[in-house]
């Protein structure tokens, strides 16, 4: 009984640790060029059917070797077990966000009049989705889905505003492409970690009543829907504005 228990545990073991390299293989592959994003999802997406079979299979060897006591199949089945939901995990939770969040790419605190990218649209220019705004059917998803995506104002004169706005851009490991004080334009690129999709970001500092106005906007350069990475990123740098400190 045991060589059979052992006949489970061992081979799953060894699969579900073939899908976790297959899994972050998926996204570096595509992040360093290997192919594109549509074949690193495939290979995700197949590293994780893998996984959740010999994961069921190595739970399945983790009761019967606790059952006959064999702590050492156990604790492998076990590592595998666990190993198997890491994998497993990630794809589950990007599924999950993409079923909850709107199926855009390009977010601004400013839809009426979003901020133009000029120094990165010729970066863009084979990008599947172009540098221009995408328009009022965004916007009105855009507003549904994150309505508290908005202008910030700072209590203070543009260009005090915009050192500011171009410190905290660079608190954020952004790559400054252009930084126009005259202008009020900061524009700047950002890489996801994992597939290492090119985003990018345009900042604008202009003078209200009140001080500085600053809008920020977005945008992936490929894919349908960003998972809410732009929104989630666009409000983490006005957080940090508002909030820093000379």
């Amino acid at each position: 009984m045991g060589s059979k228990v052992s006949a489970l545990v061992w081979p799953a073991t060894v699969v579900i640790l073939a899908a976790a390299v297959g899994a972050a293989v998926a996204g570096f592959g595509h992040r360093y060029g290997l192919w594109n994003y549509r074949m690193g999802f495939t290979i995700l997406r197949w590293a994780v059917y893998v996984a959740a079979a010999a994961g069921a299979v190595a739970i399945a060897g983790l009761v019967l070797a606790l059952v006959q006591g064999a702590s050492r199949l156990a604790f492998v089945a076990l590592v595998g077990a666990v190993v198997a939901v890491g994998v497993a995990s990630p794809a589950w939770n990007m599924q999950r966000t993409g079923a909850r969040v709107p199926h855009i790419h390009d977010i601004t605190t400013d839809t009426e009049n979003p901020p133009a990218f000029v120094a990165i649209a010729p970066l863009r220019k084979d990008a599947p989705n172009p540098a221009a705004y995408d328009g009022p059917k965004v916007a009105a998803e855009q507003k549904a889905a994150y309505p508290d995506i908005a202008p910030l104002t700072l209590p203070m004169p543009p260009a005090q505003a915009f050192d500011r706005a171009l410190a905290v851009a660079r608190t954020m490991g952004w790559r400054i492409v252009a930084a126009q004080p005259a202008e009020g334009r900061i524009e700047a690129t950002d890489r996801t970690f994992w597939f290492g999709f090119q985003d990018d970001i345009v900042i604008r500092v202009a003078s209200t009543s009140a001080g500085s106005r600053i809008d920020v906007r977005s945008k992936s350069r490929v894919g349908r829907s960003d998972f809410g990475t732009n929104a989630k990123r666009v409000r983490t740098y006005l957080a940090r504005l508002d909030a820093y400190s000379d």
